[in-house]
């Protein structure tokens, strides 16, 4: 009998032991979703352009120039944070970065000057977005072996949904009824919660974890991922990292460059927000299935054709919605898939650094392609060449995307060329 009552307890400890990572790697997604749900109000910065220019007689260059600050901190931090995560964990790394994002906003209440606001939401508000953002996926990749696309899908497309949230609750609630400088305290202590919840949840799975029952799929097959660990200096000597860098640099660019010009009776309707975090989901999925690459390719196609036909629409409300879904469809395809295809391609040990990297491509088109456009506007006084020229660096990044290729092994290249000397 001794025997026996000592050996049930390792009967049931056995099974908590192998079930237990499974069961909680969705409380991941939820905890990447909570997180970037409150980073993705970098977007709804706009809600806060009419007030403050009304109260301080400010341009809409000057307003501008807020958001291009936090975009262009925002990817340079996402390579320092992305490799303390790697090093340290998530867990610090994203309270450091909800933070700040919460510091940011309650001290844009404080607002007098452009160097204030400057200061607070472009370089805190930067800071904490990079260090915020660089967690989630991550995360995603390593507990989600079987399903990346989806999960880092699921994730990212809280950034994309963030601004759908918070956006109207600020403008059409808080705003008129408390003034822009309490939304800025109120909407800063609402993201300390939600991040520190998300930090929480935010946590690596075991050293060697693997779902139950998942075996990783053969080299062959179409989203098999790397067997080695990159390091960051091995990604950058890999021709495929700079062509899905310039492709991810001039997709994004067009992506924003039609987007930041696009009718605002469009956006009010909340297409642009449903395009942009659904289409996150949707193509990570279909990732899963068909191959990243295969579907960054798909989805830039379908841009090229999209962004002629969003200006031809015209008056065709209908036609013009399901352009404007499928434009940010697109532009959000390009931030979730280049995500699980970092984690794929050069693996997931070195992932947050990895894919800072390849990010700075998205900081570079968040500063030029509403830039671009807007000078096209002001010399053609239309949307037409804004959106025929995104439609052109589209094609130039869907031949990028057609040249990129999985990047062998640094070690698999060695034996290859001994073997054929």
């Amino acid at each position: 009998m001794a025997t026996e009552t000592q050996v049930a307890p390792l009967k049931i400890e056995k099974i908590v032991i192998t079930q237990q990572p499974h069961i909680s790697r969705w409380w991941r997604v939820v905890g990447g979703l909570s997180m970037n749900l409150a980073l993705g109000t970098l977007y709804a910065w706009s809600v806060f352009v009419a007030p403050l220019e009304k109260e301080f007689h400010w341009t809409r260059s000057q307003t501008s120039t807020t958001f291009t600050i936090a975009v262009a901190v925002f990817a340079l931090t996402f390579i320092l944070a992305g490799r303390l995560q790697d090093k340290f964990g998530p867990f610090f790394v994203s309270v450091f970065g909800g933070v700040l994002v919460s510091l940011g906003f309650f001290l844009c209440a404080y607002t007098q000057s452009l160097t204030w606001l400057y200061v607070c939401f472009g370089v805190i508000g930067g800071l904490g977005n990079g260090f915020g953002y660089a967690t989630p996926i991550p995360v995603m990749a390593k507990w989600f072996p079987d399903k990346r696309g989806l999960a880092v899908g699921l994730a990212v497309a809280g950034y994309g949904g963030g601004s759908a949230i918070f956006g109207p609750l600020a403008s059409k609630v808080l705003i008129p009824d408390y003034g822009w400088r309490a939304t800025f305290m109120i909407l800063g202590g609402l993201f300390f919660v939600m991040t520190i919840v998300g930090s929480f949840l935010l946590k690596n799975p075991p050293v060697g974890y693997k779902p139950e029952g998942w075996k990783p799929a053969p080299a062959t097959a179409r989203a098999a991922a790397t067997t080695y660990e990159f390091k960051p200096g091995e990604v950058l000597h890999t021709r495929t990292f700079y062509f899905m860098w310039v492709a991810y640099a001039l997709g994004a660019s067009a992506g924003l460059m039609v987007i930041s010009q696009l009718v605002p009776f469009a956006k009010s309707q909340g297409v642009a927000a449903v395009g942009n975090a659904g289409g996150r989901i949707l193509s990570g999925w279909l990732s899963d299935a068909l191959g990243r690459l295969n579907v960054l390719r798909l989805m830039i196609a379908v841009s090229v054709i999209a962004m002629p036909l969003l200006y031809l629409s015209g008056k065709n409300i209908p036609l013009l919605y399901a352009m404007v879904f499928v434009v940010y469809w697109c532009y959000g395809t390009q931030l979730s898939i280049n995500a699980s295809t970092t984690a794929d391609f050069w693996g997931t040990k070195n992932a947050g650094i990895n894919y800072g990297l390849l990010f700075t491509a998205w900081g570079v088109a968040g500063i030029i392609g509403p830039r671009i456009a807007g000078q096209l506007f002001d010399r053609f006084k239309n949307y037409q060449a804004a959106f025929y020229t995104a439609a052109v660096l589209s094609v130039v990044a869907l031949f990028c995307e057609f040249l990129a290729r999985r990047p062998a092994a640094p070690r698999q290249e060695f034996e290859a060329r001994k073997a054929a000397a």
